[in-house]
């Protein structure tokens, strides 16, 4: 699966979440945007917060959204509304396109948290050991991100991510999902 980078109407599904803890749902937007930074697209979806469907969650803004020409998806955080896993293998076996999973700091991982959050925590950490180890990748910006690729190799992916960042390290698209997640969310949790 080639990405096209050069091409000037790339798109890529970006998604984001918001939720607050005391709640029971989450929400998942994405954000369709083309390489020119233009908003081309806009869906919505439901995970548990701390439940274990927030790989169905990401699956069903891509069904929802219909958009064959999308070529990538760009997920904000691999571990959503509270340690709800992404299975990324999923997501990539599932729609084969690209997908590419950013989180913003080093940190040592999440095992520890999930063992002392969850009294059955198997199958959240089988997800996240099989999510495989980040990647630090310098932008444009001259901000550090990490990353979890899979369909795009890691130079491949610092080209999307350059393409699709116009300052500090958060993509556009990512950016423009937690805004919608968020505003959704507060419409419903004021």
């Amino acid at each position: 699966m080639s990405l096209h980078l050069n091409k000037p109407a790339m798109r890529v599904l970006g998604i984001a979440e918001s939720f607050v803890r005391s709640s029971p749902i989450s929400i998942l937007a994405g954000v369709v945007m083309r390489a020119d930074l233009r908003v081309d697209g806009l869906a919505y979806a439901r995970a548990t917060v701390g439940g274990d469907d927030a790989t169905e969650a990401v699956l069903n803004l891509y069904r929802q959204l219909d958009r064959t020409d999308v070529n990538a998806l760009l997920l904000s955080g691999l571990a959503v509304s509270w340690f709800n896993i992404i299975d990324l293998t999923e997501v990539w076996d599932r729609i084969q396109k690209p997908v590419i999973c950013l989180t913003y700091e080093e940190s040592p991982g999440l095992e520890d948290y999930i063992r002392e959050y969850f009294p059955q925590p198997e199958e959240k950490l089988r997800r996240y050991a099989a999510s495989g180890e980040r990647t630090s990748v310098l932008l444009k910006t001259g901000f550090e991100v990490y990353v979890r690729a899979l369909g795009a190799t890691i130079e491949e992916t610092r080209i999307l991510l350059n393409k699709f960042t116009r300052d500090g390290r958060v993509p556009e698209p990512v950016r423009v999902a937690r805004l919608a997640a968020r505003a959704c969310l507060h419409l419903k949790y004021p």
